[in-house]
């Protein structure tokens, strides 16, 4: 039986961090997007031809919005566990009749739920600088709920095994980032001459990107199902990293 009021205690706590900082959380990803709209959507996106019938200013906002995602998600997670941590407050956690279902539902509900506000925000800025339409808006809201409690699940094993504040940022600055940019965010792969093409399917992100596309356009590089199916193999894989964090207590109780 899960203690729903635990994890209503650790879900609102860190909500209230994201309240006390919302200014700050929420203007500096509405300004980046909004620079990438104003150079890559209006200055190049106005000399470039639409990309699989849709217009080059629309066929970015998957990406742009996937970019946003996966960078707040896992910060926002990794963040959320480390400071525990870091003051020693975790023990409180620990040595309360909370279990790792409670835990876990409460630090990652919240990082998933701050990704989520920032994803409608993201998607509203996108309509001053272009229109767009979301062809599946069902699947599209199921896939960026999917997409932000796994990263969001994946910041929290990253905020457990970080033992400084700069290891918080080595995933997200230097292997998310620049493999988000490589991952389709602001074309097509088909676009790409072979070899690669074929490289360009080794990226995990291309499937992410692709398969918030497919759920706005009806269309993408990659097969709908297949971007489903990874990223929920994905989640699977974080939450067993986690059960055996909590099982064997790997950087909680040291």
């Amino acid at each position: 039986m899960i203690n729903f009021r635990a994890t209503l205690a650790i879900y609102f706590h860190e909500l209230d961090r994201f309240r006390r900082t919302i200014f700050g959380s929420l203007v500096a990803p509405v300004l980046t997007t909004s620079l990438y709209f104003i150079v890559f959507g209006s200055a190049i996106g106005g000399r470039m031809q639409a990309v699989g019938g849709v217009d080059y200013g629309a066929f970015i906002v998957p990406g742009l919005l996937m970019l946003t995602m996966l960078s707040e998600s896992t910060s926002n997670a990794s963040f959320g566990i480390y400071m525990p941590r870091f003051t020693g407050s975790i023990y409180e956690i620990l040595t309360a009749p909370v279990g790792t279902a409670e835990t876990l539902l409460g630090f990652v509900g919240a990082a998933a739920t701050k990704s989520l506000i920032l994803a409608a925000v993201i998607m509203l800025t996108a309509l001053l600088f272009v229109d767009y339409h979301v062809a599946h808006p069902l699947l599209a809201v199921g896939y960026i709920i999917l997409v932000a409690a796994s990263f969001s699940l994946l910041g929290f094993i990253l905020g457990i095994w970080a033992d400084g504040f700069e290891k918080l940022q080595i995933i997200p600055m230097l292997i998310l980032m620049p493999l988000t940019f490589l991952g389709g965010t602001f074309y097509s792969i088909d676009m790409l001459p072979e070899p690669w093409r074929s490289v360009a399917l080794f990226n995990p992100i291309v499937y992410l990107v692709n398969g918030l596309r497919w759920t706005f356009y009806g269309k993408a590089d990659v097969d709908i199902a297949t971007s489903f199916g990874l990223t929920a193999l994905f989640l699977a894989i974080c939450i067993a990293i986690i059960a055996w964090i909590f099982k064997t207590g790997w950087r909680l109780r040291s």
